[in-house]
Formats: C-alpha cells, sequence, structure tokens
C-alpha cells in the first residue's frame, strides 16, 4: 500500500506592488506545502495569510505534517481533514484551520493524480464554465475617475461584473455613480465595504446601491455581527454577501439560516482548505444560496465543478503571479478548468528560491 514518502512545508513572503485591495496589504504570506508518495506522485498545497502571522501557520503545518501524514498510508483527504481538524480540539481553529488548508490542497493535488483525474472530476463532479467579475485595483478612497477607468479594463476583458471598494463614506457616491454610469450595458456592480460599516452606514450604503442595481455589497458589517447582518437583510433591496473571515462552515451556517446573506463567500485558507469549502457550497446549496467563493480561480473553478451553488469566480490577482501558467479568462470573460490530472497550478520558475523566507 502507498505512502506518504516525503512531506514538507515552508515560508514564502511575497512582497506586493504597493497597499492592495479594500485592506491595503502590502505583503502576503504564503505557506507551501510539497508531499510525494512512495510510488513517486507528488501533490502541491498553499495556503497564505493577509497581515502577517505566517511564520506561525508554517510552524503549525510542518507539526502537522510530521504527526499526521509522513510516513502515512495515503488515506482520502476528507479523512485526513478530519483527523487533523481533531488535533485542534483543545486549541481552536485558528491558525490551525490556515495549516491545514495548505496540506489539504497538496493532499487533494495527490489523490488527483493518483486517479488520473482533473481535480473536479475527483471531487465528483464535472468541468463547469463559469464568469468571472473584476475585483483587482480598486480601493475605498480611489478617485472615480480612477475607478472608472479600472472598470472599463475589466469590461474590455469580458468581464460581466465589477466590484468597487466603499467605506460607507459620502466619497462612495461619486464612486459608485461614475462607474455605473460608465460601464456599457449588461455589466453589474458589486461593492466590498470590508467590514467597515457600523449598521446605519451600511443601511445608507444599501440605499446608494439599489439605485444603481447592485448584484451585492460585500462585508458591510463585521463578521460574526449575526445579528447586524440579519437586519440589514431583512431591510436591504440589494442582495448582502459576506463569508471570507469566516472559519468553518460552523460559522457560516448561522448566517445562513437567518437568511442574513444571499451570497456565500468561503476563503480557502480560512476555511482550512478545498475539504471544507466544498462542505460550505453543499450547506449553501441547502439554503438556496449562491457562492462566490474569495480568490483563487485558478483552483476554485474545480471545486464549481462539484458543487452547482458557485455561481462566479473573483478576479484579484494575488498569489496568481507566483504561479506558471495561471489558468486565466477567455475573451469572454469566463473561466473553465484545465483538464490535467490534479488541480493544475505549479510554481512559476524560480519564486521558491526568489520568495522562500530565511529560517
Amino acid at each position: 500500500m502507498a505512502k506518504i514518502a516525503k512531506a514538507n512545508a515552508e515560508l514564502w513572503v511575497f512582497p506586493l506592488s504597493g497597499p492592495t485591495g479594500g485592506s491595503g496589504i502590502t505583503a502576503v504570506d504564503v505557506i507551501v506545502v510539497d508531499i510525494e508518495d512512495s510510488d513517486g506522485q507528488s501533490g502541491t498545497g498553499f495556503s497564505y495569510v493577509l497581515g502577517g502571522g505566517g511564520a506561525t501557520v508554517a510552524a503549525a503545518a510542518k507539526d502537522m505534517l510530521e504527526r499526521f501524514v509522513d510516513g502515512q498510508k495515503i488515506v482520502p483527504p476528507q479523512a485526513l481533514w478530519r483527523r487533523l481538524v481533531g488535533s485542534l480540539n483543545r486549541l481552536g481553529r485558528g491558525y490551525g484551520y490556515l495549516a491545514i488548508a495548505a496540506i489539504d490542497v497538496a493532499m487533494w493535488d495527490l489523490y488527483a493524480k493518483r486517479l488520473e483525474m482533473p481535480l473536479y472530476e475527483a471531487l465528483g463532479g464535472a468541468a463547469r464554465t463559469l464568469p468571472v467579475y473584476g475585483s483587482g485595483g480598486y480601493g475605498p478612497a480611489q478617485d472615480p475617475d480612477a475607478a472608472v477607468a479600472r472598470s472599463l479594463e475589466y469590461a474590455e476583458m469580458g468581464c460581466k461584473a465589477v466590484k468597487l471598494r466603499v467605506a460607507g463614506a459620502p466619497a462612495d457616491l461619486d464612486r459608485i455613480r461614475a462607474v455605473a454610469d460608465a460601464l456599457p450595458d449588461g455589466i453589474d456592480i458589486m461593492a466590498d465595504a470590508n467590514e467597515k460599516c457600523d449598521l446605519t452606514r451600511a443601511q445608507w450604503l444599501v440605499n446608494v446601491l439599489a439605485d444603481v442595481n447592485a448584484l451585492w455589497l460585500e462585508e458591510p458589517l463585521p463578521a460574526h455581527d449575526t445579528n447586524g447582518f440579519a437586519t440589514l437583510a431583512a431591510n436591504s433591496s440589494v442582495p448582502i454577501a459576506t463569508g471570507e473571515h469566516h472559519q468553518g462552515v460552523v460559522e457560516l451556517t448561522p448566517l445562513m439560516q437567518a437568511q442574513a446573506i444571499s451570497i456565500v463567500q468561503p476563503d480557502l485558507a480560512m476555511m482550512g482548505g478545498i475539504t471544507e469549502s466544498l462542505r460550505v457550497a453543499q450547506v449553501a446549496e441547502h439554503y438556496n444560496l449562491v457562492v462566490s467563493p474569495h480568490f483563487l480561480p485558478s483552483l476554485f473553478i474545480h471545486l464549481a465543478g462539484a458543487a452547482p451553488s458557485i455561481r462566479w469566480m473573483e478576479d484579484f490577482p494575488l498569489l496568481e503571479p507566483l504561479f506558471e501558467d495561471p489558468v486565466g479568462m477567455d475573451g469572454s470573460g469566463n473561466i473553465a478548468p484545465p483538464n490535467t490530472p490534479g488541480h493544475g497550478i505549479s510554481w512559476a520558475d524560480g519564486a521558491r528560491k526568489e520568495y522562500k523566507a530565511v529560517e
């Protein structure tokens, strides 16, 4: 019976060109996991941390690989995921989930390669083509002209929607209206507040966005303000979205049960990888909700094959510069998965040497 012959985790630090997104991050800590089985097949996984702390996550990943993976017989990824999560019983999810994510992605890559299947097929699905919305290059204090220019670039790429950054501030009004006036017909607007609003400002934003028929308002409130989300959703004609700061289906289920959100947005790292992200999408399907994963369309397009609740992919090229030939949009603003075994993601030449942190 095949076993895991090698298992390693390391930390990369990837600097960005400047403050990025609604949170203004300047670098990404990337946790990279490499595994190899006794038959010589390999799997690659990754997770990431925004805002620092990657060394702690990488150390946790190394510890888990040593205790639960290296030298062990190969089991289905779901079984290993449950074992790893079980080891956190007295620690809490926290950084442990971010470490598990990198291991889980690597195990799914290996598992699919051993089956000689693309990841979407190994997950029990079939290839799907989904629309992509443009999300990179926006900021909450951005000049309206700059937001318009970026939005028109996405329109030229074929994107079916764009997602502005907002803060619940008066300046949001001119930015939203300028983009709405400039976009061609058939291209939707979303807005992401990155948890910057209280309930009063969120309700104001809803009214502004309703005037332009916005597709959704994302993260208007702090992630765990379930009552606030429920109150806002009950009085909003604009669908409400959140999920990227929640860990596990257990944290998102109360929002879904309360009808407090319409769009569920799992984050690969925070969810602990592919296994739990897929479970979130399945629970969302039960509640007839839309899923639009956070970042990483190259990976999440595989999950979409096994989860019909996933309807959108997000173009925010955070880690993609590290990938060798990342899956991109076609000329119509859609994305489809590769049909090669595994997830199809590999590292760009020289990336490991350039970004690996010195231990």
